[in-house]
C-alpha cells in the first residue's frame, strides 16, 4: 500500500514537472540556445571561453524559457480555440495562470541575473529586448495585427547567435548581424510553412496569420521568395570572408534543398508538402550552423 502511494506522488510529481516543462517550449529553446552556443564558438579563435559558455547558455536559455511561458500565458484563450493547441498544460487547466505567471519571472529574472552577473550587461541588455520583443510586442501586438506578424516579430527570434557572440566579446560585430540576418530570412518561409498546415486553426481562432488573410497561393509564393533570399543571405559568411570553403559547400547544398521543398510546395500540390518544407526548415538551420562550427574549426578546408 504505501509503495503504492509512493508511485502514485512520484508519478504525480513528475506529470506536474513535465506540464512546467512543456510551458518553456523545450524544442524551440534548444534550437535557440544551439545557433547562440554556434555564436560563441564563432566569436572566439580557438575555444570559446568556459565562462560564457556556461553561463551565457544558461541565462540565455532560461529567459527565451521565460518568453515562452508568457507566451502560453497570453495565449491561453487563442490556444484553447485550436485543435493542436486546447490539450496545452494552460488551457486545458493543468497549471493555473497565477502559477504560470511566477515561473515565467522566476526564470527571467534568472536568466538575466545569470548575464548581468557572470556574463556582461550588454548582453543582458539584448537578451530583455529580445524577451520583450517576442513575449509583448509580437505575441501581444504583433501576431493580431497583421499578416506580416512573423517578419517583423522574427528579430527576437534572431537575436541568439548575436546574443552568444556579445557573451565573449562584449560588442556587436559585423559578422554576428550577418548570424542574426541568416535567422531573421529563415523564419517566415520555417514558420508560413506551419502556418499553411495550421491554416483552419487559425482562422479558428482569428490569427491573422498570411494563409488566412491572402490564401495558400500567395503564401506559397512567399515562402519561395523568401526562400531564394534565404540562400542568398545564408552566402553572405563566405562572400564577406568570414567563413570558407567548407560552409559555401554545405550553405549551398542545403540551401538548394530547401528550394527544392520550397518549389515543391508551390507547384507540386503534394499531400503534406507544407509540414514537409516546416521539418526540413528546422533541419536547414541546425545544419547551417554546424557548417558554421566545423568551417570556424577545421581551416584544412579552407581554399589556399
Amino acid at each position: 500500500m504505501v509503495t503504492r502511494e509512493l508511485d502514485k506522488n512520484r508519478n504525480s510529481a513528475f506529470a506536474v514537472f513535465r506540464d512546467y516543462y512543456a510551458l518553456t517550449k523545450p524544442g524551440v529553446v534548444q534550437l535557440l540556445v544551439f545557433t547562440a552556443i554556434v555564436g560563441m564558438f564563432l566569436a572566439s579563435p580557438r575555444m570559446a571561453p568556459l565562462g560564457a559558455l556556461i553561463f551565457g547558455s544558461l541565462g540565455i536559455g532560461l529567459a527565451a524559457a521565460s518568453g515562452a511561458v508568457v507566451n502560453h500565458i497570453l495565449d491561453i484563450r487563442l490556444d484553447a480555440k485550436m485543435a493542436r493547441t486546447k490539450s496545452r498544460p494552460m488551457p486545458s487547466g493543468r497549471i493555473k495562470e497565477k502559477n504560470a505567471i511566477a515561473f515565467a519571472v522566476l526564470l527571467g529574472l534568472l536568466g538575466i541575473s545569470v548575464l548581468v552577473f557572470f556574463v556582461n550587461t550588454l548582453t543582458a541588455i539584448l537578451t530583455f529586448a529580445s524577451l520583450i520583443g517576442y513575449a509583448i510586442i509580437y505575441t501581444v501586438y504583433l501576431k493580431r495585427a497583421t499578416p506580416q506578424n512573423i517578419v517583423i516579430g522574427g528579430a527576437a527570434g534572431a537575436a541568439p547567435p548575436l546574443l552568444g557572440w556579445t557573451a565573449v566579446t562584449d560588442q556587436v560585430e559585423s559578422f554576428a548581424l550577418i548570424l542574426f540576418l541568416i535567422i531573421f530570412t529563415w523564419t517566415p518561409p520555417h514558420f508560413w510553412a506551419l502556418a499553411l498546415a495550421r491554416k483552419e486553426d487559425y482562422t479558428k481562432a482569428g490569427i491573422p496569420m498570411l494563409p488566412v488573410t491572402h490564401g495558400s497561393k500567395l503564401t506559397k509564393s512567399f515562402i519561395l521568395y523568401y526562400t531564394m533570399l534565404l540562400l542568398i543571405v545564408s552566402l553572405l559568411p563566405f562572400l564577406t570572408g568570414n567563413s570558407g570553403f567548407l560552409y559555401l559547400c554545405g550553405a549551398s547544398f542545403l540551401g538548394g534543398g530547401f528550394l527544392y521543398y520550397a518549389l515543391r510546395l508551390k507547384f507540386a500540390e503534394t499531400s503534406g508538402a507544407s509540414m514537409k518544407t516546416f521539418s526540413y526548415s528546422i533541419s536547414y538551420l541546425m545544419a547551417l550552423f554546424t557548417f558554421l562550427l566545423l568551417d570556424h574549426y577545421i581551416p584544412a578546408f579552407w581554399p589556399e
